[in-house]
């Protein structure tokens, strides 16, 4: 009988709290949508400022409440803000319990990146929109604009990469032609060098030419060559040997015994026509 009375008033007590806590939830769920309904007034007086106030103070009374995270974005979609609008939808998107929910915040994702240029995602977007809402036509017919457009940039993108490439091969023809007129540079002074060394050697010839006789023969060398002809007869003429008279010495010791033996006759001469007789020697 005991153990029955505590199982009641335990039991009692849960249902107490439970009821209190559903209160609480109510009333935090009731504040958060007065703040939203705050908020969408200011929107719609154009006070952003204070209208974003309203609507964190929806969701800091009730932290899943989608209205007031889904306002939030669309007040920052209003001001321009878009990077913390994507941000709050986003937020609103997962939060989402109902498909008209999840509609709403795709709707919007897909028309703030829209905005941002991003049309590929766009696209993303706007699919996960129909998904949970196929009946929608203003979400189709964005669906088809971000398609357009997103095809647009992909177009656009090979032109860049084209004329990107194309500049890169004409940079490297520009670079090949640079190359190409320094190699003939190089060619037209290695030429230029070679002709003055052929000039060089021409005048070398020359020069050379000139030391020639008429003959075609180097004067230097038919000067040596005459000296080595008087060395060579020299050479071929006999030496005497000691007690000898040479050819030439001989020679001149004739001449002058002829010479001599003249001088007599005529003394002689002179003599047989005085009439006195004279006795001579004979010198060798």
């Amino acid at each position: 009988m005991k153990q029955i009375a505590t199982y009641i008033l335990l039991l009692i007590t849960t249902v107490s709290f439970a009821q209190e806590k559903d209160k609480e939830q109510l009333l935090a769920l009731k504040k958060a949508n007065n703040y939203v309904y705050e908020g969408n007034s200011l929107i719609q007086e154009d006070d952003f400022v204070s209208a974003e106030m309203a609507y964190r103070k929806a969701i800091s009374e009730q932290p899943s409440t989608v209205a007031g995270i889904y306002n939030l974005g669309s007040s920052y979609i209003k001001k321009g803000n878009f990077d913390e609008a994507l941000y709050r939808l986003q937020e609103a998107a997962e939060s989402a319990t109902s498909k008209a929910e999840k509609h709403k915040a795709f709707h919007n994702i897909g028309n703030v990146l829209m905005q941002n240029k991003k049309c590929k995602e766009a696209v993303e977007a706007f699919k996960s929109a129909l998904r949970n809402d196929p009946a929608d036509d203003e979400t189709r017919y964005n669906l088809g604009l971000a398609k357009v457009c997103a095809e647009q940039q992909k177009q656009d993108q090979k032109d860049d990469n084209k004329d990107d490439e194309n500049k890169d091969n004409k940079d490297n023809k520009d670079e090949n032609k640079d190359q190409k007129e320094n190699d003939d540079k190089k060619d037209k002074d290695e030429d230029n060098k070679d002709e003055d060394k052929k000039d060089e050697g021409d005048q070398d010839k020359k020069e050379g030419e000139d030391e020639k006789d008429d003959e075609g023969k180097p004067k230097d060398e038919k000067e040596d060559k005459g000296k080595g002809d008087e060395e060579k007869k020299d050479q071929q003429q006999p030496k005497p040997q000691p007690g000898q008279m040479s050819p030439q010495q001989m020679k001149n010791l004739l001449e002058a015994m002829n010479n001599q033996e003249q001088k007599v006759q005529e003394k002689m001469n002179a003599e047989k026509m005085k009439g006195v007789k004279i006795q001579t020697d004979k010198d060798w």
